[in-house]
């Protein structure tokens, strides 16, 4: 990558992480922001990852190899006619929503088809905000890259190089085939989720028996439930023809399992079950894609008074460095009595290594 000035409109969990990986492998590279909170901008000028603070879209970006537009999705389109009279020649406008056909035809209509490639980090997490990113969010994650029809070759290489150093897989794709996938694989489950916690909700009974055993496969399948619900609205709205499509498909299957349960049809069943299972394992535990990689494993040890402590002393004698520790209250898929998280693989395999010298049982 030969830029050396960065624009970023908005910095939160994708944006922030993004500038501090591309600010950790370049410290070369002149980064400037805006965002509304100029708290938020304060700090990571302070934590060394903004160098020029904007007060909004202005001259300051004719220094700008690349802009990245990091706004939530409904307002990143209308950032483009604001920084286009800022725009140097030869400079790329990107983004990294999660979807990409509105703000393409923005691009279309505002004749900026030459100078904007889509940018969709396919990296994540239930929380949000800058507060929250870190250099290594986007690493081996899927990075989209979405050309149009007038992008030069040279700019999409750009936009392929600096998706290999945030430490991403570049994949390039016509937006509305990115658009199409993206419904059936996050935007769908999303919905799936939030459907079923609220459908738990609805039929607990007063003493909530169905939250309190609600663990294991269900908070499995429902965890990015916990979503931001502004950020999916967007999503789904800014996706609403795909998602829809999707959703119409997902009801039918849905509707077809319904006919082979009230039909006593245990070979339909099971073959649902089959199919599934076949496919789901063919599917890498390490996917790329909408989350952080999970560093984690867990210990089965028996759950009395000291035994977290010790475990946490024979840890940090090591200087391992421990993300969070959470107790499993349900064990149904044979998981330990506590589950370990590190934020990165080095530590986790160190842990490993330390926690099996003291003969500790430890589940992957």
């Amino acid at each position: 990558m030969t830029s050396k000035v960065i624009g970023f409109i908005g910095l939160g969990l994708i944006g922030g992480s993004l500038a501090k990986r591309l600010k950790q492998v370049r410290p070369d590279l002149k980064i400037m922001a805006y965002m509304r909170t100029r708290q938020k901008l304060e700090q990571a000028q302070k934590d060394g990852v903004v160098d020029v603070i904007l007060d909004g879209v202005g001259e300051p970006l004719r220094e700008c190899d690349i802009i990245f537009l990091c706004a939530p999705v409904e307002h990143n389109a209308r950032y483009l006619s604001r920084i286009r009279p800022f725009l140097k020649e030869g400079a790329i406008v990107t983004d990294v929503g999660s979807t990409k056909s509105d703000i393409h035809r923005a691009v279309k209509e505002l004749g900026m088809e030459h100078c904007f490639i889509g940018g969709h980090p396919m990296a994540g997490s239930e929380k949000t905000g800058y507060e929250n990113a870190t250099g290594h969010l986007l690493e081996n994650a899927y990075y989209i890259i979405t050309p149009t029809a007038a992008s030069r070759r040279q700019d999409v290489d750009q936009m392929v190089g600096l998706a290999k150093l945030a430490g991403s897989i570049p994949l390039i794709l016509d937006c509305e085939k990115h658009d199409q996938i993206v419904a059936a694989i996050s935007h769908l489950p999303h919905i799936i989720a939030s459907s079923l916690v609220n459908l738990v909700k609805d039929s607990d009974d007063e003493e909530e028996r169905m939250k309190r055993l609600a663990a294991g496969g269900f908070k499995d399948i429902t965890r990015i439930a916990s979503s931001s619900p502004e950020m999916w609205e967007q999503i789904c709205m800014a996706n609403a023809k795909a998602v829809s499509q999707a959703l119409q498909a997902y009801m039918e299957s849905l509707q077809q399992v319904q006919k082979h349960l009230e039909n006593q049809d245990k070979k339909a069943v099971f073959q649902l079950f089959d199919r599934s299972r076949s496919y789901r394992n063919s599917i890498s535990d390490r996917a790329k894609g909408s989350v952080a990689p999970d560093y984690s494993f867990t210990v089965d040890i028996v759950d009395e008074p000291g035994s977290i402590s010790t475990l946490s002393v024979i840890l940090s004698a090591r200087g391992i460095n421990i993300k969070n520790i959470g107790i499993n209250h349900n064990r149904e898929r044979g998981e330990g009595a506590l589950r370990i998280t590190f934020y990165e693989e080095a530590a986790m395999k160190a842990a490993w290594n330390q926690l099996k010298k003291y003969n500790y049982e430890l589940i992957p």
